[in-house]
């Protein structure tokens, strides 16, 4: 294989993100901008960077390896989680920061170390702690870093002195100050300590994982190594007891008390100038309640209350409020998610909001789309109403402080992005990025597809011409609600489209019902059945396109790919329509979704106990008999997302029915592989096993 093929390049450079700038970060007077990026496009080691918004001069303020990563000090018991937080900040540098309220201090765990860098100097210093240290965060006035280390929430002064618990596990399997595993994965919520504004007090959540079940993951190839235990809330189980705590510097402490029996799920909190608040949601995700709370005596009151016949959407940085105190949110009117301040919606109809990235005093900076493929950057103030920032097709987010915006674009443009900086009366600035260029270029065609006007790409070979013959078709969705694959941004699974299509296919993507940013309706299409829709809107776009261009496609030789939701979209396509789909790709497919997690799964398809035929109607291994094209599985054997027994069930029961099939087992790898000789190689066997299965000549 040549050694500047797409599949390496992917693999070498994590997907062409090494080498861009992320996680931007504001300081109080706008003239700084922190932000994370390696020195190369294939350098894995994140360093922390700022830009002078004044003279466009960056400086590099920590290099991990100049400062020497090693283990710290202590060497005490960590919690799973801790664990791996280590191993990704030996493999990938500084991954994460905080800041201080004027942005002069940020604070970043390296090899379990705490390190504080001055952001106006360039000093950094490791500041000793008693334990390993995870999610670092200093006080707003900065006297002080809040972390979590062995499982408890901890305090230790910017010096290196009073080191103190504020609250220690009471159990082996409690924590204080990580998030649960659904809260991460499904509820945008990936802290669980927040400080209040003087620096005297934490707002906590605390975590008990008694009450789930206990998994066990094995390595096969490493008998002599014993299973890693997980707690996994599995569909109709019991979820983490989670509960929020007022902890004071002093040793003070008051539970935060609402109904948890009513509401269970923690999915958002804060401290602001206005006092610490929550949102909380019932199990059947019906009901949300943003609560005030009273740091007195941890007492609620309701401020807004959503409800939804289906379920109530959680979007990126929401609830929030403004310097005023005004309660921005979002809420489902018709066929719209408006953005909503104080109850009341301030965005037009049509106008999708996706996220609010962040308040600065009275002005609300979001992202929303009135045109699915597109993802916009908006501001909303009272005087101005909403005010679109981007105008340029693709998708957009950013950062805005003290009038300083951080725009960030993904646009045709801009295969691997673009961050420019812009501040009232001073030249736009340009973080540089040091992202490789692809080295192919994709060239999807944006086509609108039968009566519901699917938005589908459609890549063909570099090589083809009007007139060649008919192409085999290759689909290649994700088709669930928890990303779109087709896009006005260029993305690395554009070019993996394209490289499949280069080596002979016509690739299709297609986003169906229940994908993001066409309106509440058009998500919740879904709501109790997660596989006829999907699967409907994928052969209906097949069929649409080979009428739209007459003699293109190759409609007897028809393969599916997918991973995660796509994979089981995959071999649902191979074992439903067998009819339409001649071979299928099925990556870290969900096959039996009893096996996923609560808030999920449940969002779809309700609680099992009180809805067993939905997980009946989804559930692949009934349809295991029938079975009659060629399937390739893939599964990371250390996949605690997507866990092993989904793949290994599915391949037992068409083993059972004597269906022949293939079944990739992908030895240490999690639910995305990493390692870059299984990256690279995996794109390869696939293409491999599409040939044969097709019938193909190389």
């Amino acid at each position: 294989m040549p050694t500047d093929s797409l599949p390496r390049q992917l693999a070498r450079t994590r997907r062409l993100t090494l080498g861009a700038p992320a996680q931007p970060a504001i300081g109080a007077d706008g003239r700084t901008v922190l932000f994370l990026r390696s020195r190369g496009g294939d350098d894995p080691v994140t360093c922390l960077w700022a830009l002078d918004t004044d003279s466009g001069e960056e400086r590099l303020l920590a290099d991990p390896a100049a400062l020497g990563a090693g283990r710290s000090d202590a060497e005490l018991p960590e919690a799973e989680r801790i664990r791996r937080e280590r191993a990704r900040v030996h493999a990938h540098g500084i991954t994460a920061y905080a800041t201080d309220a004027a942005g002069r201090l940020a604070a970043f765990a390296l090899g379990g170390g705490l390190w504080l860098a001055d952001t106006a100097t360039g000093e950094v210093r490791r500041v000793p702690t008693a334990t390993e240290v995870y999610d670092p965060r200093p006080d707003p006035t900065g006297r002080r870093i809040a972390y979590v280390g062995g499982g408890a929430l901890r305090v230790v002064d910017t010096d290196g002195g009073a080191d103190r618990a504020l609250a220690e596990p009471e159990h082996a399997e409690v924590r204080y100050g990580v998030p649960e595993h659904v809260a991460a994965e499904s509820m945008h919520r990936h802290r669980a300590h927040w400080w209040s504004p003087d620096g005297t007090r934490l707002l906590a959540a605390r975590v008990d994982e008694r009450p789930l079940r206990r998994l066990h993951l094995a390595d096969p190839a490493d008998p002599a190594r014993a299973p890693r235990v997980i707690r996994y809330p599995l569909a109709g189980t019991d979820n983490a007891e989670v509960t929020l705590w007022l902890l004071g510097l002093d040793g003070g402490r008051t539970e935060v008390r609402w109904d948890r029996a009513g509401y269970e799920y923690l999915t958002a909190a804060g401290w602001d100038a206005h006092g610490p608040y929550a949102a909380v949601q019932s199990r059947d995700q019906r009901t949300l309640l943003t609560l005030a709370v009273d740091p007195a005596d941890g007492a609620t009151r309701v401020l807004a209350e959503r409800r939804d016949e289906h379920w109530v959407e959680l979007l990126p940085g929401l609830p929030v409020r403004t310097a005023a105190g005004a309660l921005v949110d979002c809420a489902d009117r018709g066929d719209t998610r408006h953005l909503t301040v104080d109850g009341e919606p301030v965005t037009p109809p049509g106008l999708q909001i996706r996220s609010v990235v962040g308040t600065d005093g009275g002005q609300v900076l979001f992202t929303a789309s009135d045109e699915p493929t597109e993802t916009h950057l908006w501001s909303w103030d009272q005087a101005s109403g909403a005010v679109r920032l981007s105008h340029e097709p693709g998708v957009h987010t950013g950062a805005r402080r003290d009038g300083t915006l951080v725009h960030l674009a993904r646009t045709p443009g801009a295969p691997t992005g673009r961050t420019t900086v812009h501040r009232d009366g001073r030249p736009v600035r340009t973080l540089a990025s040091h992202a490789e260029t692809p080295v192919l270029t994709a060239r999807p065609e944006p086509l609108r597809l039968g009566p519901r006007k699917l938005r589908a790409t459609l890549f063909l070979p570099a090589a083809h011409r009007p007139g060649d013959g008919p192409l085999p078709v290759l689909l290649d969705p994700y088709g669930g609600p928890a990303m779109q694959k087709v896009t006005a941004a260029p993305h690395w699974w554009d070019l993996t489209s394209q490289w499949f299509a280069d080596q002979g296919f016509a690739v299709l993507a297609v986003d169906g019902r229940g994908t993001p940013g066409r309106g509440p309706r058009w998500e919740k299409t879904v709501h109790a059945d997660v596989a006829g829709p999907a699967l409907a809107d994928q052969v209906e776009a097949l069929h649409a396109t080979a009428a739209q261009r007459p003699g293109l496609l190759d409609l007897d030789r028809v393969a599916v790919r997918g991973w995660s939701y796509g994979g089981f979209l995959a071999a649902l396509a191979v074992l439903r329509r067998p009819d339409v789909f001649h071979a299928a790709v099925a990556g870290a497919a969900p096959t039996d979704h009893r096996l996923y997690d609560t808030h999920w799964k449940e969002r779809f398809l309700g609680h099992p106990d009180e809805h067993p035929e939905r997980y009946d109607a989804a559930s692949l291994l009934p349809d295991a008999p029938g079975l009659r094209r060629p399937l390739l599985l893939i599964q990371g054997l250390a996949d605690d997302n997507v866990l092993p027994a989904h793949t290994l069930r599915l391949s037992a029961a068409l083993l059972a029915a004597g269906r022949p099939h293939e079944v990739l087992p992908l030895v240490g790898t999690g639910h995305s592989p990493s390692d870059e000789a299984v990256a690279e190689h995996l794109l390869h066997h696939q293409l491999d096993f599409l040939r044969r299965s097709l019938e193909l000549g190389r």
